[in-house]
């Protein structure tokens, strides 16, 4: 793994388990053994360093919605891949929360790059659980209540809750269980 890489997955970590704010160049360059100068070399700035880690998160999102568009997928399955991953995630602490989802927290304190950085990847994020959804609903698999758009957002809403929800209460599996009744909302009767 190059050295680049190791300062994004390192910085990835931070932002999770710390926020924006709460990690420097200095705790990067402890984790990854590195001079700071080294960090520099590669992002000149802490913002430069963040948007990169949230680029690879975008782009993964983006590439998520260009197999939606090349083929027939199970909608259920994929709400449920979805929200299995941030389960492991979480459970594992691999990934305790998701990068877009702290970034967002700290929103009115971030460089104006890397918030339009953040309001993107939420907007690929929608865009994505979008056509799950209205494909969902096409094929009666879901019952929607409102416009694909807004269900989107409101299913968003539900698993970043439960990421907060987990972390607040110091226990992984209240994610998978305020998480799993988003996806028990969407489903149709049958």
């Amino acid at each position: 793994m190059s050295t680049q890489q190791k300062l994004i997955d390192s910085a990835r970590y931070l932002i999770q388990t710390r926020g924006y704010n709460g990690f420097s160049y200095a705790d990067v360059a402890d984790e990854v053994q590195v001079r700071k100068a080294s960090i520099h070399h590669h992002f000149p700035t802490k913002a430069d360093l963040a948007h990169a880690v949230v680029e690879q998160s975008r782009a993964g999102i983006v590439a998520q919605t260009q197999l939606l568009a090349d083929g027939p997928f199970d909608p259920l399955e994929k709400l449920h891949f979805y929200v299995g991953y941030w389960e492991k995630c979480i459970t594992d602490a691999s990934a305790p929360f998701c990068v877009a989802g702290m970034l967002a927290a700290e929103l009115p304190s971030l460089p104006e790059s890397l918030a339009a950085d953040v309001r993107a990847h939420f907007r690929d994020l929608s865009r994505w659980l979008e056509i799950i959804l209205t494909k969902g609903a096409q094929s009666g698999a879901f019952q929607l209540r409102g416009a694909a758009s807004a269900e989107a957002e409101a299913f968003i809403a539900i698993v970043y809750g439960a990421m907060l929800t987990a972390r607040a209460f110091g226990d992984p599996a209240k994610f998978a269980e305020v998480a799993e009744g988003g996806i028990r909302r969407l489903v149709a009767p049958k």
